[in-house]
């Protein structure tokens, strides 16, 4: 076969680009840190890596919506305390002025200061986190307690519903509390019914009567703030777990991924170093010209 200087300048530029071209995907390996940078560099570590991206990217968004359910349940857990020391309150004075020794004047001054503490109740039962009303079921945007412009209750919620934030694959967790047990119409029917008897000049035995009612709202309470505990040590069990699938989920995508760095910088010294000798080689085999042919 017989061998010519065309034959050998081609294969040298053959070479030499085949040379360059792994010198420049190593240099971008060092640059990206990642095996690929197009899916036609390696199809299955592109599918791969789409997967374990996409979920990453669900746990992440978990994770945010655990701030918006510790939100719900710490709001909440402040608002039923609140409710609960207007109510002990509220009991407070009962147990005092069902003593008969107490004059009108100082029935009057209990009555002032458990309205004060009713409208205190609709506040508390009216609030909201951000511009959602947390104690009106799945309708946020109303409020659960309508008054009149004097203050009077002219309606109480019936809505039940659930508000739930998906905080895992599939899995939902209520984060509302059901208002219709933590502030019920007739929470504020009791409330109106100390108001009436400490104005109307009732007896003692007539105040000690409605007691059981304000001590059956205090368990109400009670059991609805035991309810918020119960999910608020659910929801932290589940964001830890979620903490551990992120960091399992970053991990197996860089694996898949990333480049052994180490690996790479030393095949690029040697691709640098094999790419120098080829064109010094290169350089000796297109240095004859015509008048080295002609001597």
């Amino acid at each position: 076969m017989r061998v010519t200087q065309s034959m050998l300048s081609s294969n040298m530029m053959k070479n030499l680009s085949s040379s360059l071209s792994r010198l420049d995907k190593l240099n971008t390996q060092v640059a990206t840190q990642k095996k690929i940078t197009k899916p036609s560099d390696d199809p299955v570590v592109a599918m791969k890596g789409m997967t374990y991206r996409r979920n990453l990217e669900e746990v992440e968004q978990f994770q945010r919506n655990f701030g918006e359910a510790y939100n719900w349940v710490e709001n909440s857990d402040s608002a039923l305390d609140k409710a609960k020391l207007a109510l002990d309150r509220i009991r407070e004075l009962v147990v005092q002025t069902s003593n008969d020794t107490y004059d009108s004047e100082q029935r009057e001054s209990a009555k002032a200061e458990v309205e004060q503490l009713k409208q205190h109740m609709i506040e508390v039962a009216n609030t909201k986190f951000g511009e959602k009303y947390l104690f009106n079921g799945t309708d946020t945007i109303n409020a659960p307690i309508g008054t009149d412009e004097n203050g009077n209750i002219i309606e109480t919620t019936d809505n039940t519903g659930k508000v739930e934030l998906e905080l895992s694959k599939g899995v939902y967790v209520q984060v509302n509390i059901n208002a219709v047990k933590a502030f019920p119409k007739e929470l504020f029917e009791t409330i109106d019914n100390v108001i009436t008897k400490l104005g109307d000049g009732s007896q003692g035995a007539d105040l000690s009567n409605l007691l059981s009612d304000l001590d059956t709202h205090l368990a109400a309470n009670s059991t609805s703030r035991a309810d918020i505990g119960a999910r608020f040590n659910r929801i932290e069990l589940m964001e830890a777990r979620a903490a551990e699938q992120e960091v399992i989920s970053s991990r197996i995508m860089s694996e898949n991924e990333d480049v052994d760095f180490e690996k790479v910088v030393t095949e690029l010294t040697v691709q640098e170093t094999v790419h120098k000798a080829a064109l010094s080689i290169g350089a000796r085999i297109i240095q004859p010209s015509l008048m080295d042919f002609l001597r």
